[in-house]
């Protein structure tokens, strides 16, 4: 994995070294010093008050990767070693709550956004000070400005009225990155993910320089499925191709030797989306409608869901790749819980509404269980999936990949003219924005809207292995090895 922070090493060494306990059935015997061996006593902790604060990290830390979340703990005093028999004896499915924020981790962030520092002049206009609603800025003996923290609530005032930009702000970086503000502090000062508006897009997750913000896992409901043999299926996203340093035949075969029963490709319930998806566009124009969005990804369904109703009428009603394929592995294999695997945060939230997904991994877990396991993708033996897909299918892991192959459906029976394509693939406040503009007027600048939530498309999901330029290249080159395409097929 190239990691690009220690964030990330650090979530990716704690997950492996519990899978490698798991592995060794010695999960429950030995989790409780697992903190301990992470952070000796004589070891010099990284950004925290000590080595005691690093351990409670690590503690909290294991909490989400075993199911769990912070309001699981009722007695400070019950053992990692509890929860972990809880992890491993649990049936049932999980919290109804996707994500969580880790409060031991999350306590650095600054409580007001807006600081002076030493630039202040003491000038006579004194902006700062005449615009603030709370009285909160004060001078200084030797005339520079001063804000009182308890009394100041974050306008930016102050900020917009220094004329010598002495005053900076200050973001918290989850916060900052959450498109719909769903994330913000509570009376302690630690952030709460607030789900009636999250969309799952998963930027806070990234963002956070403390990584005090985890996915609530199903690594060990799967490996302990696994392990009581009960029947495992793999679907997995087309993004795969971009994610890991060897061939694809090696991944999928490395799946097997996780457990899976057999591994398929979510490309091929792609081709469902594709077929469904550009006969539901032509209607929808020759209705008269102006234009239509995708539906594929999951982030941006919830968007419509919470925040932009007056879009629904405008989104596809074809299901993602992830339904068609999920129906496909239960019809060839009726006793057996379907498990998608990607890089993405809002699929979880899908798969809930989703009988027919039982499960959800990240390529970031898969990588994670793969060390964990001493799995080496690399040598692992080689197992080719039943079904081909063609290279359109495949694409949409990236963006234009959607519009893209529906272009491409289309143009084999000589009924492309008339698309108009758009691509959008950011849920960031600017392109929502946009959105809500479109949904309110009833027109756009295309007729088909293809919408994803990442930049660059699912292949930068902020649960994906690779980092993000080498994904992108490598799946760039992949889809070029792949032969069929909606062209070569015909009709």
């Amino acid at each position: 994995m190239a990691f690009s922070n220690n964030v990330m090493i650090v979530r990716h060494k704690l997950l492996a070294d519990l899978v490698r306990l798991w592995k060794d059935e010695q999960l429950v015997e030995k989790i409780d010093r697992l903190p301990l061996e992470l952070s000796p006593k004589k070891s010099k902790p990284l950004g925290r008050c000590c080595v005691h604060k690093e351990r409670a990290v690590w503690k909290y830390k294991t909490f989400p990767l075993l199911g769990f979340d912070m309001d699981d703990e009722k007695d400070e005093l019950t053992p990692l070693s509890a929860y972990a028999r809880q992890a491993l004896d649990r049936r049932e499915r999980l919290k109804e709550n996707i994500l969580c924020v880790i409060d031991e981790a999350c306590s650095s962030c600054v409580q007001i956004n807006y600081e002076i520092t030493n630039l202040c002049k003491g000038c006579v206009a004194r902006g700062c000070y005449t615009n603030c609603p709370k009285n909160a800025v004060h001078f200084q003996k030797n005339g520079q400005a001063q804000i009182d923290h308890d009394a100041c609530i974050s306008c930016g005032m102050c900020y917009q009225n220094c004329p010598y930009h002495a005053i900076v702000y200050i973001p918290v970086p989850c916060e900052e990155a959450c498109p719909v503000k769903a994330i913000s502090k509570d009376e302690f000062g630690i952030e709460h993910i607030d789900e009636s508006k999250c969309i799952y897009c998963g930027k806070c997750i990234n963002a956070c320089p403390f990584g005090a913000i985890f996915e609530i896992s199903q690594v060990f409901d799967i490996l302990e499925g696994i392990r009581r043999g009960e029947k495992m299926v793999a679907i997995i996203a087309p993004s795969i191709l971009g994610q890991f340093k060897t061939t694809i035949e090696q991944v999928y075969g490395a799946f097997k030797q996780i457990g899976f029963a057999d591994v398929i490709e979510v490309a091929e319930g792609a081709m469902s989306t594709v077929s469904h998806e550009a006969h539901e566009l032509l209607e929808k124009l020759e209705e008269g409608q102006s234009f239509m969005t995708t539906s594929c990804c999951p982030s941006y369904i919830e968007l419509t869901e919470k925040h932009l109703k007056d879009l629904k009428p405008y989104v596809s009603t074809t299901g993602s790749p992830m339904y068609y394929a999920a129906r496909i592995a239960k019809e060839q294999h009726p006793d057996a819980k379907i498990v998608f695997v990607g890089p993405c945060v809002g699929k979880r939230k899908e798969a809930r509404r989703d009988e027919a997904v039982d499960m959800v991994l990240t390529f970031e877990e898969v990588g994670s269980i793969f060390d964990g396991l001493d799995i080496k993708i690399e040598e692992a033996p080689q197992f080719r999936i039943a079904t081909d897909s063609v290279r359109e299918a495949h694409g949409f892991a990236v963006a234009g990949g959607v519009a893209g192959a529906v272009k491409s459906y289309l143009k084999v029976r000589g009924k492309d003219q008339q698309v108009i394509d758009i691509n959008i693939s950011d849920l960031n406040k600017k392109n929502i924005a946009l959105l809500r503009a479109s949904a309110r007027s009833g027109k756009a600048n295309g007729n088909f809207i293809e919408v994803m939530a990442c930049p660059g498309g699912c292949i930068t999901g902020p649960s994906a292995y690779n980092d993000v330029t080498s994904g992108r290249k490598q799946i760039d080159r992949e889809l070029l090895k792949i032969e069929k395409t909606y062209e070569t097929v015909g009709l």
